[in-house]
């Protein structure tokens, strides 16, 4: 089996790639939505590996193989014990001859990287504590929908500059997009990341602001995104972490502080009265369960694109 490639960080990927996808999504989207989507992977098997629980992750890939005619098959954290049980590279050169894909939800952004250097078949990243490249392209694609343009658009992450800001940066970069990140001191993004995105924005028209400052960061704002203020793996700093980003919530008053059509975003899993309140999640400028539906769509552009 000749490897096609891997999806591995939203960096690694050209502008045209990022377009490929968001239009494919699109016309996957349609195409469901029409009626059901062809085939197109049938016989092709998807095998999953979780570190984390998920809901979104695991759903929306096996949904999508299903509805491109193909399987997905979900190998628990006591299954594998990634790198414990048994060596990263171990799990990649045995699943892949079993399995035409391999997605990986995990803790250390280097499983995903070896899994897809020693793995016969490509390799996406489902989450890693570095980046989140199929929320990220997801993302896109959702603001893609909901303002028909990508180009000037200026989007702003408040909270802590985790793996979520990660790829949303790479991905704006790469899309012409105008990002923000307001986080409070010590929780930005890192330099480096902040500077490759910068690199890739200079191509585009786009650019990478990081500001301290919350309302400063969303004035002007077509749209106004959040996730968790601790992930999975930072229990125990949530006491400090909540003390820290409290400034940071998206609340009514945040809201109306953007641009009167702005739309509101968040990954999922949220923390009602954390990081957003009811009043904004359940508002008319959330599009959270939209952008949630659209997980599916946009990795099945990816699914279809690597495993067809």
């Amino acid at each position: 089996m000749t490897k096609k490639g891997d999806f591995i960080s939203l960096a690694d990927f050209s502008s045209k790639q990022l377009w490929d996808w968001l239009n494919l999504a699109r016309d996957l989207k349609v195409e469901w939505q029409g009626g059901g989507n062809r085939p197109v992977l049938q016989g092709k098997v998807l095998g999953m590996i979780f570190q984390k629980p998920s809901l979104r992750t695991r759903v929306s890939f096996e949904m999508g193989m299903k509805h491109l005619g193909g399987d997905a098959l979900y190998l628990s954290p006591q299954e594998i014990g990634l790198g414990g049980r048994e060596s990263v590279a171990d799990v990649a050169r045995v699943l892949s001859r079993y399995v035409d894909g391999i997605m990986a939800r995990v803790f250390a952004h280097d499983h995903v990287v070896q899994l897809a250097q020693y793995s016969r078949v490509p390799v996406i990243n489902g989450l890693s504590d570095f980046t989140h490249p199929c929320q990220g392209l997801t993302d896109l694609f959702t603001v893609w929908e909901k303002l028909g343009r990508l180009s000037g658009v200026k989007l702003t992450y408040v909270g802590d500059g985790n793996n979520v800001a990660t790829s949303l940066m790479f991905a704006g970069a790469k899309l012409g997009v105008h990002v923000t990140v307001g986080s409070p001191k010590g929780y930005e993004p890192k330099p480096e990341v902040v500077e490759r995105a910068r690199e890739a924005a200079a191509d585009t028209g786009g650019s990478i602001t990081v500001v301290n400052d919350v309302m400063e960061a969303v004035a002007d704002a077509d749209v106004i995104y959040t996730d968790v203020w601790a992930s999975m793996g930072q229990e125990a700093e949530q006491a400090r972490r909540a003390e820290a980003l409290q400034a940071y919530q998206v609340n009514a008053a945040l809201v109306a502080a953007a641009k009167p059509s702005v739309i509101v975003m968040h990954c999922l899993p949220a923390h009602r009265g954390h990081e957003i309140t009811d009043e904004v999640a359940d508002g008319a400028h959330s599009v959270l369960f939209d952008q949630a539906e659209n997980r599916m769509h946009a990795q099945k552009a990816i699914l279809v694109d690597l495993l067809g």
